[in-house]
């Protein structure tokens, strides 16, 4: 068995998620996803509301192999891998990280021991290029290295958040984040007449 391990922030998800996991899906027999929180950002929501978004985004996805398992999210991913491996015995566990992250990876705690239990597989993001010297400094910690060929939305739930661009979420989780007032100075609001 093969399992993808894609552990996001989801503050919030984005539909970038969602064409992540759906190609994903296509290529693992499971896909575990969680809410992390990420050492290297702050995140502006709570991780329950996150883990939340999450279980709506993979709803309407709709695809069985595909689930949120929000005990594996941890702050230190050696830590998530270990309870991955308690989970999912004997399973080739593949760590799925976009490039941005996948750049910060060898500064990740303990990340020469992480890279012996996984493969990495590091999917492309807008602005963040993944270089030659990227690959060779995760080689040089014996990771095995690959690159996803898929093609993302330029959609980020940072652009939601500072531009409030509402095209990058879905409707459930655009109506789940107006109902809790979630990034109150970005909810959808619907435009009122002019009387």
């Amino acid at each position: 068995m093969n399992v993808a391990l894609f552990g996001t922030s989801a503050d919030p998800p984005t539909t970038g998620h969602l064409e992540i996991l759906r190609w994903l899906s296509e290529q693992f027999d499971q896909v575990a996803v969680w809410a992390a929180d990420n050492p290297f950002k702050s995140h502006q929501t709570p991780l329950e509301h996150r883990t939340a978004m999450l279980q709506l985004l993979i709803h309407d996805l709709a695809c069985p192999n595909v689930r949120v398992h929000p005990e594996l999210s941890h702050l230190r991913t050696l830590i998530t891998i270990e309870r991955a491996q308690e989970r999912w015995q004997g399973a080739e566990l593949t760590l799925v990280v976009g490039s941005d992250a996948a750049r910060q990876l060898p500064k990740w705690f303990r990340a020469a021991e992480l890279l012996q239990l996984v493969k990495v597989l590091v999917v492309p993001r807008s602005g963040y290029d993944f270089q030659p010297h990227d690959f060779e400094r995760l080689r040089e910690l014996g990771a095995e290295v690959a690159i996803a060929p898929i093609s993302v939305p330029a959609v980020s739930s940072t652009a939601y958040r500072e531009h409030r661009d509402l095209g990058g979420v879905t409707h459930s989780i655009q109506a789940y984040i107006d109902r809790e007032q979630l990034y109150k100075c970005h909810a959808h609001k619907e435009e009122q007449p002019v009387h």
